[in-house]
């Protein structure tokens, strides 16, 4: 890393010489991250750098666009009640159901020259449905009771429940049955590191969208080619690189001196390290904030017994001055947090709890719950355990580990210790949190869809489990009936007016509760080359890449 530093500050001279009007024809495209993914498989964990990735490479039937709308990628067109092509029905066991049937588009292909047909989606069905194979979500797949192919590029799912969403198949995507069936077969509980995402990862036959990847550095970084076989609107660049740079100092020393074009903003620099680079380089890149639904907070481990006490959690986030590290470290450019919703979302409440910063508060708090002033200015319980939690987050993040910095500090003025242990970021997402071998706090974000039901992160069912291959995003361990009930009721609803009292209950209850401490929402900072055009931001999990094609050299 070193080595790597120095080289490419000797070379900022050079590339702050060249003219933009001198750059050559651009055959490639250098875009860099600042994590790398831990595994490749599209339907397996969810991690934004997969994610970017996979933009590129993979296709899903549907997704939001950039207006936040349910849009068609891969399918003719989206299906309605009123155009006949969703229907509802009772259920088998005689509940409220919906038959939904979607057309996808002809000349879809893998990367092998195999189209992609209904049977993909049927396998990617099956292997949803057997929970031990460790797919996310897997509400999906629970509610997705049957599975028709009425042709190769029409297929109809039933569902046990009537959503309001029923058009979109989200993260449910196409797996290559003819390279990946008979793997799952073979074995079922060890499919995550057996399929040819993980063994065979350039396999062209993985890929059906506008690029595939070609190359794998481990932990370094990825190169996609073109998809010779994709029939969609033309590729803009034979060659796309993305490179892995973990540390965002050096991540802005190779963007200096050349060795990137671009910064995704997705996962690329803190708000207030792209906010000072353009002020030094002026209008050399082209700069783009982007506000979303990338929502950073402080995940509470609830086996934790210490954090089991509601009180501490309340008084850990009353402790921290939020407003004053937005104001510090983002030039007040972030939005702090309530909760999990952003507040230009549909489903806000503005009656969700609020905690102000009341350091007075955090500390009677405490005394409430048994945690007496020590000694040194730690408090400690009638047993004389000392209240000290670990707090661990992405290493090599110059902002997160500020931010953990200021929090320890703002815990230790009413008497907590916090203890900073970070890991890197595929160790960090891939096992710690993904498996909840986090001892106490752990500082990251989620990412969601407009008007997203929590039911991954805050549904009882989803806590991550041996037995389930790790499967649900419920980090907490949160379990609350009300919270279950109120998450079960929200997609059933389809007026969106009847909604909002479901939301407000359910944003209430949560913020009452906090199994995680809300720290800000978050703007995304995109950094792109002055010939660069067509990128639009998205602001929520269906990233920029997804539309590569609409990229467009000046």
């Amino acid at each position: 890393m070193r080595r790597h530093l120095l080289t490419a500050l000797a070379l900022v001279p050079l590339a702050l010489a060249l003219p933009v009007e001198a750059q050559p024809p651009r055959e490639s495209l250098t875009i860099g991250i600042n994590q790398y993914p831990s595994n490749f498989h599209p339907n397996i964990e969810n991690m934004a750098a997969k994610a970017y990735i996979l933009a590129f490479a993979l296709h899903p039937v549907t997704a939001f666009d950039a207006d936040w709308k349910q849009s068609c990628i891969e399918c003719v067109s989206l299906p309605s009640v009123e155009a006949g092509d969703a229907v509802l029905e009772t259920t088998p066991e005689g509940k409220p159901g919906i038959r939904v049937t979607w057309r996808i588009r002809e000349g879809w292909n893998w990367g092998d020259g195999r189209p992609v047909t209904a049977d993909d989606m049927r396998f990617a069905w099956e292997a949803g449905r057997a929970f031990e194979t460790g797919f996310g979500p897997a509400e999906t797949y629970r509610s997705a009771y049957e599975f028709t192919v009425n042709d190769p590029k029409s297929f109809t799912i039933r569902f046990d429940k009537v959503t309001y969403n029923y058009a979109g198949l989200g993260q449910f995507q196409p797996l290559p049955a003819h390279l990946e069936r008979a793997i799952w077969q073979a074995d079922k509980a060890g499919y995550r590191t057996r399929s040819r995402y993980e063994t065979d990862t350039t396999n062209p036959g993985l890929y059906n969208g506008p690029y595939r990847i070609s190359a794998v550095q481990p932990g370094a970084g990825v190169t996609l080619e073109r998809n010779a076989h994709w029939t969609g609107p033309a590729a803009p660049f034979n060659r796309i690189q993305i490179r892995t740079v973990e540390n965002t100092a050096a991540l802005e020393a190779q963007l200096l001196s050349g060795q990137l074009d671009m910064v995704a903003g997705e996962l690329g620099f803190p708000l207030e390290q792209a906010t000072a680079l353009q002020r030094r380089v002026g209008d050399r890149f082209r700069f783009s904030y982007n506000p979303g639904l990338t929502y950073e907070h402080v995940e509470t481990n609830l086996d934790n017994p210490v954090l089991a006490d509601r009180r501490v959690r309340q008084a850990l986030l009353h402790a921290a001055d939020r407003a004053q590290i937005v104001a510090r470290l983002f030039e007040g450019k972030q939005e702090v947090a309530d909760g999990g919703v952003h507040p230009r979302d549909a489903a806000y409440s503005p009656d969700t709890p609020k905690y102000p910063y009341d350091p007075a508060r955090a500390r009677a708090l405490l005394e409430e719950a048994g945690w007496k002033a020590g000694p040194d200015g730690i408090r400690r319980n009638a047993d004389g355990e000392r209240l000290a939690l670990e707090i661990m987050t992405t290493a090599g993040n110059r902002t997160r580990e500020q931010v953990q910095q200021i929090l320890a500090g703002m815990w230790r003025s009413v008497g907590v210790e916090a203890r900073i242990r970070n890991e890197p970021p595929r160790v960090f997402f891939g096992e710690t949190v993904s498996k909840r071998r986090f001892t106490g706090l752990a500082l990251f974000a989620w990412v969601s869809s407009p008007e997203n039901v929590p039911r991954s992160t805050l549904f009882s069912d989803e806590v991550p489990r041996a037995e389930r291959n790790w499967s649900g995003q419920n980090i907490a361990g949160y379990k609350d009936a009300e919270v279950d009930r109120l998450i079960e009721a929200l997609p059933l609803e389809l007026d969106a007016d009847k909604r909002k009292p479901l939301w407000a209950e359910l944003q209430q209850r949560v913020a009452t509760d906090l199994p995680a401490l809300p720290l800000w929402h978050r703007s995304d900072a995109h950094v792109w080359p002055q010939w660069l055009d067509g990128v639009t931001p998205t602001g929520h999990q269906n990233y920029s890449p997804l539309w590569v094609t609409q990229w467009r050299v000046r």
